[in-house]
């Protein structure tokens, strides 16, 4: 995955490479290379980030002591 993410910058940065003038290539490397890539990947790493949470949730309930509940008339 993160090989595709960096032969695109590659390419990208290449074109804002021929761009004439510094704006121009700054905002063709930004709206064609860094946005959509930076979109990309974030959506492709919820899968993991959900996973890390439930784990690290899972942890947190193991870890922590059981208190018994009692009833609020006690």
């Amino acid at each position: 995955m993160y090989v595709v993410a960096i032969g695109w910058l590659y390419v990208t940065l290449l074109m804002a490479a021929t761009e004439p003038n510094l704006t121009a290539g700054v905002l063709t490397f930004a709206f064609y290379g860094l946005a959509p890539l930076a979109l990309l990947l974030w959506l492709f790493g919820t899968p993991q980030r959900r996973r890390n949470l439930a784990s690290k949730e899972a942890e947190a309930a193991k870890a922590a002591p059981e208190v018994p509940v009692r009833p609020a008339d006690e």
